[in-house]
């Protein structure tokens, strides 16, 4: 079939109303040129997709600002950290907004607790420069760490290369404190199985109640398709879910802002381990070490 016409991918891109509103109601760095919408309609990955406009917040206010200026105007929004993802999850045709100038601060830390609370634009490396002092780090050690942000790795659901040990992003993230798309405002965090006990906006009980009818509706397909392994990512983490007490911040995790914008996040952090020993195997054929593994993993590599 011929195509009789160039299709528009986005009839928007460079929308001059929209640049015109943020930088009239928010103090962010608004990059609606075309330099800028080129420079950010890349990342680590193949795809090229150019943004309608990218705004740079400088304040968690500024940040809420655009978000509902953004829902005003009907454009859709894309939360973006470092850009190290390779699958394109931080290229769209989307109002770009990049936290990771300004929005880098660490919040609060409790050292016997061992949790930390962070803007999502804090560089992990960063962060467990900051830590180390205490004997603490965070042990999602993603490969791309000097650059990678706690907030694009809590939307990729990333793994690192000690997943084995210490389990991936949903495993070391305790809450998230979020902005819906409607500006309302949640913490997203440890549910009780008992709603009447939990202590939230009638909005969040709402959507508890929501979602665990929507898993339990749906236990069935869930328990049969949903991959029994460590390092999956793709997908709302649904199997999260459930009439018991369960975590709320984890069906944000791996959700790639598609659910919501986070604005704080908070981790469970791990000891730093007191010894160190690298160890190298050596193999005959390709084939003996691919099999070796499953013997590996059993003496509780990290």
């Amino acid at each position: 079939m011929a195509i009789s016409a160039p299709l528009t991918f986005h009839p928007r891109t460079g929308d001059s109303r929209l640049a015109t509103r943020l930088k009239r109601e928010t103090e962010c760095d608004v990059l609606f040129d075309a330099a800028s919408r080129g420079r950010y309609s890349t990342d680590a990955s193949i795809y090229q997709i150019e943004p309608v406009g990218v705004v740079v917040p400088k304040s968690e206010r500024d940040a809420q600002i655009a978000l509902q200026i953004a829902l005003d105007e009907g454009v859709p929004v894309l939360p973006r950290g470092g850009g190290t993802s390779q699958c394109g999850q931080t290229v769209g045709a989307a109002l770009v907004i990049d936290n990771s100038k300004y929005l880098n601060r660490i919040l609060d830390f409790d050292k016997a607790a061992r949790t930390v609370c962070v803007q999502p634009g804090v560089v992990l490396d960063h962060l467990n420069a900051w830590l180390k002092p205490h004997g603490l780090w965070y042990p999602v050690d993603v490969s791309t760490s000097a650059q990678a942000t706690i907030g694009g790795m809590a939307g990729n659901n990333s793994c690192g290369s000690r997943s084995i040990r210490y389990g991936n992003m949903v495993h070391n993230v305790r809450a998230i404190d979020a902005v819906m798309a409607d500006g309302a405002e949640y913490t997203f965090g440890a549910t009780p199985a008992d709603l009447s006990t939990l202590d939230a906006p009638a909005g969040y009980r709402e959507l508890v109640q929501k979602l665990r009818a929507i898993a339990a509706r749906e236990a069935a397909e869930i328990e049969a398709r949903y991959p029994k392994v460590l390092r999956r990512v793709g997908g709302y983490n649904l199997d999260s879910v459930a009439a018991t007490a369960f975590n709320m911040s984890h069906l944000l995790v791996g959700s790639e802002g598609t659910l919501a914008y986070s604005k704080r996040i908070h981790l469970n952090l791990s000891p730093l381990p007191a010894h160190k020993t690298l160890g190298i195997c050596h193999f005959p054929t390709f084939y003996s070490s691919m099999e070796a593994p499953q013997h590996i993993v059993k003496l509780d590599p990290a």
